[in-house]
């Protein structure tokens, strides 16, 4: 490779124009003179160290951000996030989802939900030319697919030992690979979270929306043996001592203030094709919505509110919920917008642009061509693959493939192994078979599947799986009483609704698999050489993908940047920096959203009824005003704050930051119109949302009595 993409970024600097991009920490020190001039006081240079504050305060819980804010271990995250903890924990009798909860002490803190992990990132190594080195241009398809994956694994296998992870993330589609090492902290336990009235106010009809009053913030505490390295959860191990933490401001920000936000962005898909655009738009994204929203009127119908059944399926819902209105909110920015116009004139420029030239059409059209080839051959099953990926709510049925996976996967050696299924991973997999004794109902999962099946028995005769209609006998008209009988004698007949018996199925044989009268395990075995060869397919379409994308991705960075565009990677849950200032925006015509919103916002929307069930105690405190240090010029207290910083899923939890790097909230959320913002960047609606620190550390001071934790933190004024 001629060049990597920091040498692409240079000069950055003078051309970003607004503030879009998620950058990657060694991006940093180009846009420094951007970063400078917008607000930041400490050095750029600083930031591109992930071994240096504030970078390694800030950590992953593997699927949001979190990061330290005391010398103890003591870690602040999203309630959002630290919400399959707080159900896990929760009974119909002894709600903390309800109710709330605070350890007074580090002997009454709980055990997170099993599995539950806190990533800090350790070293992030180019292995671009280790890996490209070894890929022949000849070598295509499903063989191309296995070499990238046995180069990863083996990067992976030298980078470990015990108490670290590893993992190769590509980016720009394969232009480049990361190898990136984090320490894996595994004992992780339940602080202090708010009542479900606060961090979840507004909850489902607020979700994506401005104004907003949440104070969706919770605790962890990070814990280690005594030798300060990963252990196991114990009584002996003690709170993990972090190389920084983040000072908590009480002063807060104003508007036009500068913000920068560190975290683990998931997925954005800003580079994909106009035709690929098309297709999830007006195919994927719909079905998808449709299916959400199906699920959870089937869960709620048959998990009455304030069951234990429900208690088991909140976070579930919280899940479906949020991205149902995710996807709402893209469709509608979509319809009404222009984002497909933009993506079709970028493709027509981009081709000119190629064809312009002998020696870049020579280079870029073949594989331009094959991209859109193979986007389209994905599309061709897409309505199978959405119902069974549906089908998985459906939880035993999903768990007993996954065993049998795993018998099949054993017998190779280690190596060899899917990911997923390796040595490394076997700690992970019982955490998630016991996770689903506290997330399952049997009377719920029967109905979910039951659904998805009259759904998947809709799908053309083409695109269905022989082996799953003899399974289910679905081989005609669908016989609704005869289907939800079958169901019943496989849920009855099964015993893997019970966490020991999953757990004893780990070390099981193939042999003892094609042997059971399981009815759940008899469907695993029926259905296995069926999802092989799915597999192998989707692995041919990966390597041919490794061929096409990286050449594409090449084009499209080498154009952006002759045109001043920045040139920034899609996130892909690694480490990133977005940065800018707290504004707020007018959404249409004659509407303009101030960047604030105060707790009179919260006594204006308060019910007494879910979602608006503001606690007592924190609405007669909002009313006495005390609101000391904490309030704002006009002697208001902010509740959230609106900025113009470029985030997606993932980043929830982030540590909001000053110019001097000192935590002033932590964003969770976007807005509705700048939602489409995964796939089309606009700074006129591009918002994330962020509880103010101030509100944070008010709530915990006069309403929940966490005076531990505030003598515990570092709190400044100035």
């Amino acid at each position: 490779m001629k060049k990597t993409i920091l040498t692409l970024a240079l000069s950055l600097a003078a051309v970003v124009q607004a503030d879009e991009g998620m950058w990657q920490p060694h991006q940093l020190p180009e846009l420094e003179a951007v970063l400078k001039a917008k607000g930041l006081q400490i050095d750029a240079k600083s930031i591109a160290q992930l071994t240096a504050f504030p970078m390694n305060a800030v950590i992953s819980l593997g699927g949001c951000t979190a990061s330290f804010v005391s010398p103890q271990g003591l870690v602040v995250t999203n309630h959002h996030c630290a919400y399959g903890s707080i159900q896990h924990n929760s009974t119909a009798d002894n709600n903390l989802l309800a109710n709330g909860f605070l350890a007074q002490s580090l002997e009454q803190e709980l055990p997170a939900a099993p599995g539950s992990k806190i990533f800090v990132t350790q070293e992030v190594t180019n292995v671009t030319p280790a890996i490209n080195q070894e890929l022949s241009p000849q070598l295509k398809g499903k063989a191309r697919f296995d070499k990238i994956d046995e180069l990863r694994k083996s990067l992976v296998a030298d980078c470990e030992t015990p108490g670290y992870r590893c993992d190769v993330y590509s980016f720009h589609g394969g232009l480049e690979y990361y190898l990136i090492k984090q320490m894996e902290i595994r004992d992780v336990r339940l602080v202090h979270a708010p009542a479900s009235g606060v961090g979840k106010f507004g909850g489902d009809i607020d979700n994506w929306m401005w104004p907003r009053h949440t104070g969706d913030y919770s605790f962890y505490r990070a814990y280690v043996g005594k030798d300060g390295q990963p252990a196991d959860f114990s009584q002996d191990n003690v709170p993990f001592t972090p190389p920084s933490y983040l000072k908590v401001s009480a002063k807060g920000v104003q508007e036009n203030d500068f913000v920068m936000v560190i975290g683990y962005p998931g997925r954005t898909n800003r580079y994909n094709s106009a035709a690929d655009v098309r297709n999830q738009f007006t195919q994927v994204l719909p079905q998808s919505k449709a299916y959400r929203e199906q699920a959870m009127a089937v869960i709620k119908q048959h998990a009455p509110e304030g069951s234990e059944a429900r208690i088991k399926y909140e976070s579930i819902l919280a899940g479906l919920a949020n991205y149902a209105k995710n996807f709402e909110g893209m469709i509608q920015s979509y319809q009404t917008g222009s984002t497909q116009q933009r993506k079709d004139e970028f493709e027509k420029v981009l081709n000119r642009w190629i064809k312009s030239s002998p020696a870049r059409q020579a280079k870029y059209a073949p594989a331009v061509r094959q991209l859109n080839q193979l986007v389209a051959q994905q599309a061709e099953t897409q309505q199978r693959d959405l119902v069974l990926n549906y089908f998985g709510y459906a939880q035993l049925f999903s768990t007993a493939e996954r065993l049998y996976r795993l018998a099949q996967e054993q017998q190779k050696p280690d190596a060899e192994r899917e990911t997923g299924y390796q040595q490394r991973d076997l700690e992970r997999f019982a955490a998630s078979m016991k996770r689903l004794s506290r997330s399952f109902d049997v009377t719920v999962e029967q109905e979910l599947a039951l659904h998805f099946l009259k759904q998947y028995a809709a799908l053309p005769q083409a695109q269905r799986l022989e082996a799953f209609d003899g399974y289910f006998g679905l081989n005609g008209v669908v016989d609704e009483a005869a289907l939800r009988q079958k169901l019943a004698g496989i849920y009855q007949g099964s015993q893997l609704s019970d966490e020991a018996e999953r757990l004893a199925w780990m070390g099981k044989s193939v042999e003892e698999f094609k042997a059971s009268t399981d009815p759940l395990i008899q469907f695993a075995v029926a259905m296995y050489d069926s999802r092989m060869a799915l597999e192998q397919q989707q692995k041919e379409q990966a390597g041919l993908m490794a061929v096409a994308r990286p050449l594409v991705m090449e084009a499209v960075i080498a154009f952006n940047k002759s045109q001043g565009k920045p040139v920034y990677a899609d996130a892909n849950s690694t480490l990133r920096v977005t940065y800018g200032s707290v504004q707020g925006y007018s959404p249409k015509d004659a509407v303009t959203y101030q960047p604030f919103t105060t707790t009179a916002g919260i006594l204006q929307k308060a019910t007494g009824v879910d979602p608006f069930d503001a606690p007592k105690a924190q609405l007669e405190a909002i009313k006495e005003g005390d609101f000391g240090s904490y309030k704002n010029a006009a002697g208001q207290l902010p509740v959230n704050f609106l900025s113009t910083v470029d985030t997606t899923g993932g980043n929830s939890g982030s540590p909001t930051l000053n110019g001097k790097a000192e935590l002033v909230g932590l964003l969770f959320d976007g807005v509705i119109e700048g939602i489409i913002a995964n796939w089309d960047y606009d700074p006129a609606t591009n918002r994330s949302i962020h509880v103010d620190s101030r509100y944070m550390l008010w709530q915990m001071e006069k309403v929940d009595g966490a005076a531990n934790l505030l003598q515990e933190m570092t709190i400044v004024t100035e």
